[in-house]
């Protein structure tokens, strides 16, 4: 398959391995910076070298045809470009978020199903193997009913992250920690617990020369009676960052920790099997070299048999859009001091 790249930075060298580890044609990059292609991409020239690269995305999608576009551009710029390829007739890789605001979010949710096309949202911690053993044991209903959750993103991004661009920590093109960082936990929050019902929330700007927060905290009501709460933050101490996903029911509960979630502290059920725990725990013990971990790779894979088995992605544009109405929400209600119906 004819695969394209919109947008090489920070985050691009996890497309370019996903999409040459599911063996598609990488056939253009576009940026509208060309030092991006060897500040972020300079790894991949052996296999890159040849590679068109364009600083108009039109020029590329006209010139070389992709069947597969990802966007790993600006946030802002997520939901404009997604629909401008599906014009091209490709299917779509969407970083996170899919869109600012819920209209976007929705116009492409209508434009894929007008078009034909797979419109995936890049949330590959849902392919992290403690989360998808987490996901295992609800389904199999292990936790009983559950009764609460939390997920907690504490993270340090210091002033020189910020300054990388002009469009973070704004509101039209990134958001804060909750949106930026914070989104990937909520997306799983919501994959175990189902439809959000209610947010209260507050925010604020303690320690970073931003538009947007740099720590926000919620409280979410789900549909199924389940409570969350929810910690986002790029203000953490040095050394001391941390990601947990904990879920706690009638009958077990589950932390997931590490820097981005990737290792079993708790794993204790009723029915649990002499040693489970420990045997979770040696099973899930290390550390992924970056906070992305390896959920890319796996994301590709399952939007391509997602295109090629005519079915919706395992994170598709409903997902996309249901963390954002938590985040949007989050937002409404810390700038009214009101709870927030979703």
């Amino acid at each position: 398959m004819r695969y394209s790249l919109i947008g090489c930075g920070r985050v691009s060298p996890e497309h370019i391995r996903a999409a040459k580890a599911n063996g598609l044609t990488i056939v253009g990059l576009c940026d509208v910076d060309p030092l991006a292609l060897e500040e972020n991409l300079g790894f991949a020239m052996d296999f890159l070298g040849g590679v068109p690269f364009y600083t108009d995305y039109r020029d590329m999608l006209t010139e070389q045809n992709p069947q597969l576009v990802a966007i790993a551009t600006p946030s802002g710029l997520h939901a404009w470009l997604a629909r401008e390829c599906m014009k091209y007739d490709a299917h779509v890789i969407i970083e996170k978020p899919i869109a600012m605001n819920l209209k976007d979010a929705q116009k492409i949710t209508s434009d894929a199903e007008a078009y034909g096309l797979i419109a995936c949202c890049c949330f590959q911690n849902r392919f992290n193997p403690a989360v998808r053993a987490l996901k295992s044991a609800v389904d199999a209903g292990r936790f009983g009913k559950i009764h609460s959750a939390s997920m907690q993103l504490r993270w340090h991004r210091g002033e020189d992250y910020y300054r990388q661009a002009a469009w973070r920590g704004t509101r039209e093109h990134d958001g804060g920690a909750m949106m930026n960082q914070g989104i990937h936990g909520i997306d799983l929050l919501n994959w175990m617990l189902g439809e959000p019902k209610k947010v209260t929330a507050l925010t604020a700007r303690l320690a970073h020369d931003i538009e947007m927060e740099d720590v926000g905290m919620a409280a979410v009501q789900y549909e199924n009676g389940a409570l969350a709460q929810i910690q986002c933050e790029t203000l953490r101490y040095p050394g001391a960052e941390e990601e947990v996903l904990e879920l706690n029911g009638e009958h077990g509960a589950v932390r997931l920790g590490g820097i981005a979630g990737h290792l079993v502290e708790t794993w204790r059920f009723d029915d649990a099997p002499p040693n489970e725990e420990a045997e979770m725990k040696q099973m899930y013990a290390k550390e992924p070299e970056t906070v992305y971990g390896h959920g890319h790779t796996l994301l590709y894979q399952d939007a391509l048999e997602a295109i090629a088995q005519g079915r919706p992605p395992l994170a598709g544009t409903t997902e996309g859009a249901r963390a954002l109405r938590i985040i949007l929400g989050a937002y409404e209600s810390a700038a009214t001091g009101k709870a927030v119906r979703l």
